[in-house]
């Protein structure tokens, strides 16, 4: 179903959104939208001197956000899954790879996270760490957010939305074809997948990428366990019906147990090797261009 909509782009949290809608949302609204997404930021990340994660990567507590529990109870599960290799602790081995506050792009070589990070890391009324480290919530952050501004949407517009945050989408009262882009050439796709009522998280090492200090490529997905660049998987994407899981099920799928996560979250995926075949779930229903 195609509906006309009004389209509202903007830059926040480092990437580029689009919220389309049925109506134009009010001065009010757009400020509500805007006053959702810092306030998560100020909160998660890892790039801003006053978010909550840079105060305490030196270690200590703070009164947990009102997300802390839904994401980092579902890193317990990435964690389970993937052996080890997804970790919210991972902040610090990214920044030593060149992804750092500064997005500063200089290679210091790969340094593991910490493997028993749920020993330093807790979450029930506060936000604990018992010792140095980096907070990122990357694998599941943004897609958290989509659905926060969708169901913020939801009780102050009618009709279809769908909310776009480069690569994170979700949406509600429409069907969309949404074509998933090859990621060695970003005027091609490898698929279309239809979509009702649903999010579709999108990952790829074409993304957020740069060269390393011997030369090699390196880019924003790292094992945890080692700190290196994963080199088998170029591409993700993951049907589920909340973008935080989708977007969790995308970082997995880079990994071997990607798949089993995916299967026990009931989440559809799609992923593309680094030497080009291309593989999906029982039941996938993109249309798929082999």
């Amino acid at each position: 179903m195609t509906v006309a909509v009004t389209a509202w782009e903007f830059d926040a949290i480092g990437t580029r959104w689009r919220i389309d809608t049925a109506a134009p949302l009010d001065a009010a609204t757009r400020d509500g939208v805007r006053g959702l997404i810092d306030g998560f930021d100020r909160a998660w990340s890892r790039f801003r001197s006053d978010s909550l994660v840079t105060a305490l990567a030196v270690g200590g507590a703070a009164p947990a956000p009102p997300d802390a529990a839904a994401m980092l109870d579902l890193y317990v599960a990435l964690d389970a899954a993937t052996d080890g290799a997804v970790n919210p602790l991972v902040g610090d081995a990214l920044a030593r790879r060149g992804y750092d506050a500064g997005y500063g792009f200089t290679d210091l070589g790969p340094a593991p996270a910490p493997a028993r990070w749920r020993e330093l890391l807790s979450w029930d009324d506060d936000l604990r760490l018992t010792r140095p480290a980096t907070i990122d919530v990357g694998a599941v952050g943004k897609g958290r957010l989509v659905d926060l501004v969708l169901a913020y949407l939801q009780g102050r517009t009618e009709g279809p939305i769908v909310v776009d945050a480069s690569g994170d989408l979700a949406l509600r009262g429409t069907t969309e074809r949404i074509g998933l882009e090859h990621p060695y050439d970003p005027s091609r796709a490898i698929g279309v997948w239809q979509m009702t009522d649903a999010a579709l998280c999108a990952s790829a090492v074409n993304r957020r990428a740069w060269v390393g200090a011997d030369g090699g490529g390196l880019h924003h997905v790292l094992d945890a366990r080692t700190g290196a660049p994963v080199r088998a998987i170029a591409a993700t994407w993951a049907v589920a019906s909340d973008a935080m899981r989708a977007d969790a099920a995308a970082t997995a799928l880079f990994f071997d147990g990607g798949p089993r996560f995916a299967h026990a979250h009931g989440i559809a995926w799609v992923r593309m090797t680094t030497d080009g075949r291309i593989e999906w779930s029982p039941g996938c229903t993109a249309e798929l261009f082999l």
